[in-house]
């Protein structure tokens, strides 16, 4: 693997050793017992986007293909089965608050809906982010008929009320998107471009920093943007520079045109890693079918009707997976990953980019990726027995572990810290 001075392929900042002190029922040192350990959950965030389950954790069994990417053609069966094959490799989920479709009607958002989503997945030990609270696409088309300084009002309002309502529950946020191309976008008319062309990128920045700051101190906001350019450095420093501090970079690499490379993408990341903030890499697609033009500057120009997986395209995907997973995790800054989408159904631009096909069956891809999250990067079962003062050793990735002995279970984390205790029964 290419390399660069932030990056070590051995991932051995992934990697730690606990001495795990074992108490039995009374509290004292379990001794010599025998015990297995086996890893529950990653630390490293490994993402996928959840919309296609808002119909199936709300008992939907119309299912609406106005919604946003989704597995629109699906029964609420197929949606079970997906959801199996989801929760098989994710463990954390991006939700849809676009406004446009999240508030089409001013005063009627779809909270409800999204809060039962968000439940469904924290009930399977899933964390979850919001995605976005301020975007200049898909936003509400009542936006147009207000006065910039009415846009902003209610703009402020909206990321107030979201982010209060899912306090709890959705703690992460990408707080604002794409705010590089925000106030110079020309695709189509709408209120948030014109609200970022009066106040300026920086302020607008600082505004959707401030109200969800203000409404839950505790969350995890997110800048985000695709514009991988110097443009989106210049940004960050002028972000900083006015006094407001995300607490994670968010960067997209949807790659219809083609995989990146490890050199371009460690590349990448040690040049945003500099600001010293972690990095998610929040949306992320490899196609199992032909690539657009290169020559392409904006992707949302590139559609037809009809964009198939071929066997070949499908080998190529799984092997660019694996590659693309393994530089990600080779850098220390690095701490999520989100996939655009399990399936080609409903995939951005109509893309063969899922790692599910539309008939519901896993791609190679699909396999490749588990083979990692559930194979090379987990802590299979182990038994062992604990020392006389009822310690054991454990060397695995960073995360949530079990211990059973005797017929009782006890949780541990395995972090940096070094040492843990569980008390069984």
């Amino acid at each position: 693997m290419t390399t660069t001075p932030g990056a070590d392929p051995t991932m051995a900042h992934r990697i730690g050793e606990q001495t795990v002190t074992v108490l039995g029922p009374d509290g004292s040192p379990l001794a010599g017992a025998e015990v297995t350990v086996a890893q529950r959950r990653h630390a490293f965030g490994f993402g996928n986007i959840g919309f296609d389950f808002i119909p199936l954790a709300n008992d939907e069994h119309a299912l609406d293909p106005k919604e946003v990417e989704t597995f629109g053609g699906a029964s609420i069966e197929q949606l079970e089965r997906l959801a199996e094959l989801w929760l098989d490799v994710f463990n954390t989920a991006t939700l849809p608050f676009y406004w446009g479709r999240f508030e089409p009607v001013r005063g009627r958002p779809d909270t409800g809906r999204l809060r039962r989503t968000a439940q469904w997945f924290a009930d399977r030990d899933v964390d979850l982010k919001g995605h976005p609270l301020v975007w200049h696409t898909v936003t509400a088309p009542w936006l147009l008929d207000l006065s910039t300084t009415e846009v902003e009002q209610v703009q402020r309002q909206r990321i107030t009320r979201d982010v209060t309502d899912f306090t709890g529950l959705i703690d992460t946020w990408d707080a604002i998107n794409e705010a590089v191309i925000m106030p110079v976008f020309d695709k189509e008319d709408n209120g948030i471009t014109r609200l970022c062309r009066a106040k300026g990128r920086i302020a607008t920045v600082r505004m959707a920093f401030e109200e969800a700051r203000a409404a839950n101190p505790d969350a995890t906001l997110l800048l985000n943007d695709f514009d991988m350019s110097t443009a989106y450095e210049c940004l960050i420093e002028g972000v900083l520079e006015g006094g407001v501090q995300p607490d994670v970079l968010g960067l997209q690499s949807h790659m219809h045109q083609g995989y990146w490379g490890e050199e371009k993408t460690l590349g990448i990341i040690d040049r945003f890693a500099r600001f010293g903030m972690p990095i998610h890499f929040t949306e992320t697609t490899l196609l199992s079918g032909h690539a657009m033009p290169s020559e392409l500057k904006d992707l949302n120009d590139y559609q037809i009707p009809d964009w198939p997986s071929t066997p070949e395209g499908e080998e190529r995907q799984a092997d660019e997976v694996v590659r693309h997973y393994r530089t990600l995790l080779s850098h220390p800054s690095v701490e999520a990953i989100t996939y655009w989408g399990l399936t080609d159904d409903g995939m951005w631009l109509g893309a063969p980019g899922g790692f599910v096909r539309k008939d519901g069956t896993p791609k190679p891809a699909y396999d490749a990726l588990r083979g990692l999250v559930k194979g090379d990067w987990w802590y299979a079962p182990t038994t062992m027995r604990t020392g006389a003062d009822g310690t054991i050793t454990v060397r695995g990735w960073y995360g949530d572990y079990e211990v059973a002995a005797r017929g009782e279970t006890a949780t541990f984390g395995l972090d940096r810290t070094g040492t843990a205790e569980v008390r069984l029964g």
